[in-house]
């Protein structure tokens, strides 16, 4: 199961930058708007909540984001990365819980509600990288400032599924580059 669920993502994560680079092709000729594709990098970190706040108390990660605005108020995301909800000491023990990894694949969308600043809402899936290969349900809202070359947001993330619930407070800062 664990060699199935890292195969998922894999193939997941090459499919969004297989894809994201023909259209990069296929439309730098016929493009109207040149910041219509946007790339972005970006590093993480929040405040661990719910069931996984008794292992971890922190998350930090690193996402890639590909976006696609049609307009100059809404746009298309498609995101993934790594966490790291990084462990805690076992109470009586100076032993560590074993680090949480989770690669999210996630879609989603911007809302511009006034110029730079947004409303974001992203769903998809989170696998594990644990001992258990979990399949996790991603729902998460945020709200954030892009200009043309950065974009940061806060948003809570909440992971489900498997009987344990858990999320993230969460901060983005990336960078983003036109296609």
């Amino acid at each position: 199961m664990k060699n199935t669920t890292k195969w998922i993502a894999t193939v997941a994560t090459a499919a969004a930058i297989f894809i994201s680079a023909n259209v990069n092709a296929q439309t730098t000729t016929t493009k109207t708007n040149p910041d219509q594709w946007h790339l972005g990098i970006g590093i993480e970190g929040g405040a661990v909540t719910g069931d996984a706040k008794t292992v971890s108390n922190v998350d930090l990660g690193g996402t890639v984001r590909l976006q696609y605005s049609p307009a100059d108020n809404f746009a298309y995301t498609l995101t993934s990365g790594y966490y790291a909800f990084l462990p805690r000491t076992i109470p009586g023990t100076d032993t560590k819980y074993n680090t949480l990894g989770i690669i999210p694949v996630k879609v989603g969308v911007k809302l511009f509600f006034a110029p730079q600043i947004y409303f974001g809402a992203e769903a998809g899936a989170g696998f594990e990288t644990d001992s258990y290969n979990y399949t996790k349900l991603i729902l998460s809202p945020a709200v954030g400032y892009a200009s043309k070359s950065w974009d940061v947001g806060v948003r809570y993330e909440n992971f489900s599924g498997q009987g344990n619930n858990f999320g993230l407070v969460g901060l983005r800062v990336a960078y983003a580059f036109p296609l």
